[in-house]
């Protein structure tokens, strides 16, 4: 048995329900992780209040990323991991819990110098923001990309990737703070979407040519002002719905007069192929830069709650007033560190 978060009626945060369940046994290809930390997301909100169920045949436990140690390797495991090494993963779900069963396609090895703490706040955000700037926009050197949301945790990573990409990566944020972070990791310039036009703020900072690239988790209230930011055949990357999913205007009109891209993605529900050679290319091409030294790339991490607190976690992501990732210490950090 273990300990996880079940969700009996979907609803609030008081809601979130410490239970002991069984615990997950590895099929073949599969490695179980003792999981140390985990990191929230919005789908976890979403989720929790019945509108964002997991793919047929997965956890119905919510948590989309850990970081751990391997405890068990199920059969036919082909890769040369073994158990008490340090990984994170990408999850379906399951991740609120004290174990968690992986395909091996979907494992890191977490790089030396981070603590589990950090490490859980890399798997979803991270692979999220690489995957929408690579796989979906395929981001050139020298173009503009506007990253909403800039202080959440794709944006924090948003900013990071495209300034190792040698793009030039601006932002949106509802706070001052928020703004002064992004630009920390290295957005050129940002602008407060409560108090000022981001739309003029874009057209003034790149002389009228509009950004290529705009990742947009916020949708339907932002249509108008996305469109006018957008540079002539831009891309425009749709990923969320936070701020609505109705349009009411001349959207398509206005789209076809920049020649524009719109393209939309979600990471859930892709096929583990598809997961499995993102976690490679991630690998392979990012996941070096955490660990140089000093290191180029960085997790955000905005707090921690332990899981009994779980509640008080999503309270907090929905206040809005993160900036970074939230992380769940499963395992309290004193024992992490023994």
């Amino acid at each position: 048995m273990m300990r996880a978060v079940c969700v009996d009626v979907p609803g609030g945060p008081e809601n979130l329900l410490l239970q002991s369940v069984p615990r997950p046994n590895p099929k073949a290809g599969e490695v179980l992780i003792k999981v140390h930390a985990a990191a929230l997301n919005r789908a976890d909100l979403l989720q929790r209040r019945g509108l964002y169920p997991p793919p047929a045949g997965e956890s119905d436990i919510i948590g989309l990323e850990v970081a751990g140690t391997i405890h068990t390797l199920g059969p036919g495991v082909k890769k040369q991991w073994k158990p008490d090494d340090r990984v994170m993963a990408l999850l379906c779900g399951g991740g609120y819990a004290e174990y968690v069963s992986v395909p091996e396609e979907l494992l890191m090895p977490v790089p030396s110098n981070l603590t589990m703490c950090q490490a859980a706040a890399i798997p979803e955000a991270w692979l999220t923001a690489f995957q929408l700037l690579d796989f979906v926009a395929q981001v050139k050197e020298g173009e503009v990309v506007l990253v909403h949301a800039g202080g959440s945790g794709v944006g924090t990573a948003a900013v990071q990737l495209v300034r190792l990409f040698r793009g030039v990566p601006v932002v949106t944020a509802g706070s001052p703070e928020k703004l002064k972070l992004a630009e920390k990791l290295g957005a050129v310039v940002g602008f407060n979407y409560k108090e000022e036009s981001f739309a003029q703020g874009v057209h003034d900072f790149t002389g009228g040519k509009g950004a290529n690239v705009i990742l947009d988790c916020i949708g339907g209230r932002n249509w108008e002002s996305n469109v006018s930011s957008l540079a002539i055949d831009g891309r425009w990357v749709l990923y969320g719905t936070m701020g609505g999913r109705a349009v009411e205007g001349d959207l398509l009109g206005k789209l076809l007069s920049k020649r524009g891209h719109l393209l939309t993605s979600l990471l859930r529900s892709r096929s583990l192929q598809y997961k499995a050679d993102l976690v490679k290319a991630f690998t392979g091409r990012v996941l070096p830069y955490f660990s140089d030294q000093p290191a180029t790339l960085r997790p955000v991490i905005d707090s921690t709650f332990s899981l009994d607190d779980i509640a008080e976690a999503h309270k907090h992501m929905e206040a809005n007033r993160n900036m970074g990732k939230i992380v769940i210490n499963v395992i309290p950090q004193i024992e992490q560190t023994q």
